[in-house]
């Protein structure tokens, strides 16, 4: 790969805060936004008008102390980004992955070389008919099959906010792919400065994005239950027993138990439910406070008071449906569907968060012997069922 210039698809709030990050590191940054006023906007400026700018006014002290993209091209010609850049960044959300994904493949089918693709996402999809979960690079996988040699992919997780990387905040992540090409690009872009920014191999890309994505719909309760006044101890258990979702789910979508274990996991977890700069976190606390009864309405209002997108309500939905297939045991997820989609009031919502933590079927906290023994015989089918006979 050409580690002198790096091509970012939407100028969204972490586009935004990688378009800071590499051009302080001395990268040719491009980034691509199919609107050319914005691009225009942004090239006149050097000042992302859609995210962060009026964010980094209101800590920095004024607008007159922004730092500006000074040196960032933004463009709406799709064609000149992909074949003129061997890195991309996909700076999207989960649910345009698969539409953008049918405008770059014609384009990189024609390319002369290969393409490294650089997938922060953090969502699961959802097929609507086999209700089968996907994780991102499953997804551009998928997609992308005929031209299995002319792309690469490599998935970054861990404990991460836009605003941070944007400043210059210490900030360690994981990347997860293809060991030579991951380890290449960890060399040549995440470590080139590493008081702001380092990260960690981890092989187990699956796992990376399974932890990322579920994570979220933990905040999403973590949120809600900080607005019920249910005292100080019960937080602890929503993370640790959300650990045990979290890893189970992994493991059946194709990832590695290891995987909770890693920045992309607790310490990623950590943050999204701990710190108020979590869109999740926030989402879960203004569902509460806004609630009507009505959790769709509810759900539009929330949306409106975060600048993003915040991932776990569509993620909820999805992963609601994977279990309900699979028959599978998962207070805490179940309980998001429950508070988000079903609930019509508030002491319902309350109740639910305390039968998810404090009513789990399962009484012991570790894994027996045998339970070891049948999870490598046969680690897709040896899980507690939600309802019947195996249950």
């Amino acid at each position: 790969m050409d580690p002198s210039k790096v091509a970012i698809i939407g100028p969204g709030r972490l586009g935004t805060a990688f378009a800071y990050k590499f051009r302080r590191d001395g990268k040719d940054v491009v980034m691509y936004y199919h609107n050319a006023d914005i691009c225009a906007e942004i090239n006149r400026t050097h000042l992302n008008p859609l995210h962060l700018t009026s964010e980094l006014a209101q800590l920095m002290g004024g607008m007159e102390k922004v730092p500006r993209l000074t040196g960032v091209m933004a463009t709406n010609d799709l064609e000149k980004v992909v074949e003129g850049h061997d890195v991309i960044i996909l700076s999207i959300t989960m649910s345009r992955l698969r539409e953008f994904l049918s405008h770059i493949k014609p384009l990189i089918a024609k390319k002369s070389g290969k393409t490294c693709l650089v997938s922060p996402i953090k969502g699961l999809s959802s097929d609507e008919k086999t209700s089968e979960l996907i994780t991102p690079s499953q997804m551009i996988q998928n997609h992308l099959f005929s031209l299995k040699d002319k792309f690469e992919i490599i998935c970054i997780g861990g404990p991460f906010f836009d605003m941070d990387i944007a400043m210059g905040k210490p900030v360690c992540v994981t990347a997860a792919g293809g060991k030579g090409v991951t380890k290449d690009f960890i060399g040549s872009f995440l470590k080139l400065n590493r008081r702001e920014l380092t990260s960690y191999y981890n092989f187990d890309t699956v796992g990376i994005e399974a932890c990322g994505a579920l994570k979220n719909i933990v905040a999403n309760i973590k949120g809600v239950s900080d607005q019920l006044n249910l005292g100080n101890s019960l937080p602890g258990t929503i993370f640790a027993r959300s650990g045990v979702e979290i890893r189970s789910l992994s493991k059946l979508l194709g990832g590695s138990f290891q995987a909770f274990h890693s920045q992309a996991g607790v310490g990623d977890m950590y943050i999204t439910l701990s710190s108020e700069a979590s869109k999740n976190y926030r989402y879960g606390k203004y569902f509460y406070e806004l609630f009507n009864g009505n959790p769709i309405d509810t759900d539009i209002r929330s949306r409106k008071k975060i600048d993003g997108t915040p991932e776990g309500p569509d993620t909820i939905k999805n992963v609601n449906r994977y279990l309900e297939k699979k028959n599978m045991y998962s207070p805490l997820f179940h309980c998001a569907h429950k508070i988000f989609h079903e609930s019509t009031s508030r002491d319902e919502i309350r109740e639910q968060i305390i039968q998810a933590c404090q009513f789990d079927k399962r009484d012991k906290e570790y894994i027996g012997t045998f339970s070891k023994l049948v999870y490598r015989l046969f680690p897709n089918t040896w899980y507690r069922r939600h309802k019947g006979f195996i249950s």
